[in-house]
């Protein structure tokens, strides 16, 4: 798994419009994750005498990276095995029971069948990033996957999806970024993708408030369509 280019060139094309290229987000954009990750940090606090719930989770570490997590929070302790022992324990809760979140796999087979470029762009470790694909049925279905640790920079900087769209050759124009985290939404806005925002964790306003042109309760939501439809009838 790794971030291996797959087009070049100028903008992909369908038709007299441009063709999509769909960039993912993986945690609580694939599938449903965020319970998982908020118990597991819960434990974690506790373990160190402090007493926090998921709604702080949600509001002071969804969708950061585990390095400023733990460097904010437990700075006297050993930040790296920490953070390995906390991915260790979502692992263990992932389990077999995920699923893709409702219209994903109908998306995918959509895309494939019409050639758009496609690609996931997560702040999860590479052994997170496998395991939840893996766990949905995903496993080698992206050829493109950019992982936050093989960035200089992650999410919120935009540097991952300006490098996703690099490997895949298009344009932010074209561009639909699936996102459900504040931090994932300011790293793929800031690349000029357009963002949906999925609402698996947090509210639509509070995802259009960090950036998002629109949000989805899932892929079955018809402001998907919507947004797709827009960008097949751009021109460059």
């Amino acid at each position: 798994m790794g971030a291996h280019p797959r087009r070049r060139g100028g903008p992909s094309r369908g038709g007299d419009g441009l063709m999509p290229a769909l960039l993912f987000d993986l945690d609580g954009t694939l599938l449903e994750t965020d319970p998982l990750h908020a118990a597991v940090f819960v434990d974690i606090f506790a373990e160190h005498g402090r007493d926090v719930d998921e709604a702080f989770y949600m509001k002071h570490i969804h969708g950061r990276l585990n390095a400023e997590i733990f460097e904010e929070y437990f700075p006297d302790s050993h930040t790296q095995e920490m953070a390995d022992d906390k991915e260790a324990r979502f692992r263990e809760r992932l389990g077999g029971s995920a699923e893709p979140l409702p219209g994903l796999l109908a998306l995918l087979e959509r895309a494939e069948a019409a050639g758009w470029p496609m690609a996931v762009v997560t702040n999860a470790p590479r052994e997170n990033a496998e395991a939840m694909l893996s766990a949905i049925g995903l496993d080698g279905r992206f050829a493109t996957i950019v992982l936050g640790d093989d960035c200089p920079r992650g999410k919120p900087d935009p540097y991952p999806y300006a490098h996703a769209m690099r490997l895949l050759g298009v344009t932010p124009g074209q561009t639909l970024a699936f996102e459900d985290s504040r931090a994932g939404i300011a790293s793929a806005a800031g690349a000029g993708a357009t963002v949906l925002g999925v609402t698996t964790g947090l509210d639509a306003d509070t995802l259009r408030a960090a950036g998002a042109t629109a949000t989805i309760r899932d892929y079955t939501d018809p402001a998907l369509e919507t947004e797709i439809r827009r960008i097949e009838g751009a021109t460059a």
